[in-house]
C-alpha cells in the first residue's frame, strides 16, 4: 500500500527553481513530522528540510534561505519549494513521514 507519492521532480537550470510535492494518506500526515531528504549519486541521504505537526521548520544549512517547506493539511500533501538551485542540489529526493514511511523518490537535476 503506497502510502507516499512525491511529484515535481525534473532537469532545471541553475538559478532556477522547482516545486515538490508529497502526498500521504489521511493518518499519516496527521501523525508524523514532513520531511524532505536528497541523496546524490555515492553520498548519503542527507536531510533537507522537516515542519513539525505544527508548521515548526527547520533546513539544512545549505539550502536555508533557498528553500521552503510546507504542508496543506486540507490536502495531506507538504511541499518543497526550491529557489536558487545550484549543480550541488542535484539529488533523488524522497519524501518521508517521521523518518518511518518514506516516498519512490524523484530526481531533480539542475545543470545547463
Amino acid at each position: 500500500q503506497v502510502q507516499l507519492v512525491e511529484s515535481g521532480g525534473g532537469l532545471v537550470q541553475p538559478g532556477g527553481s522547482l516545486r515538490l510535492s508529497c502526498a500521504a494518506s489521511g493518518s499519516i500526515f496527521r501523525a508524523y513530522a514532513m520531511a524532505w531528504y536528497r541523496q546524490a549519486p555515492g553520498k548519503q541521504r542527507d536531510l533537507v528540510a522537516v515542519i513539525s505537526r505544527g508548521g515548526t521548520t527547520n533546513y539544512a544549512t545549505s539550502v536555508k534561505g533557498r528553500f521552503t517547506i510546507s504542508r496543506d493539511h486540507a490536502k495531506n500533501t507538504v511541499y518543497l519549494q526550491m529557489n536558487s538551485l545550484k549543480p550541488e542540489d542535484t539529488a533523488v529526493y524522497y519524501c518521508a513521514a517521521g523518518a518511518e514511511y518514506w516516498g519512490q523518490g524523484t530526481q531533480v537535476t539542475v545543470s545547463l
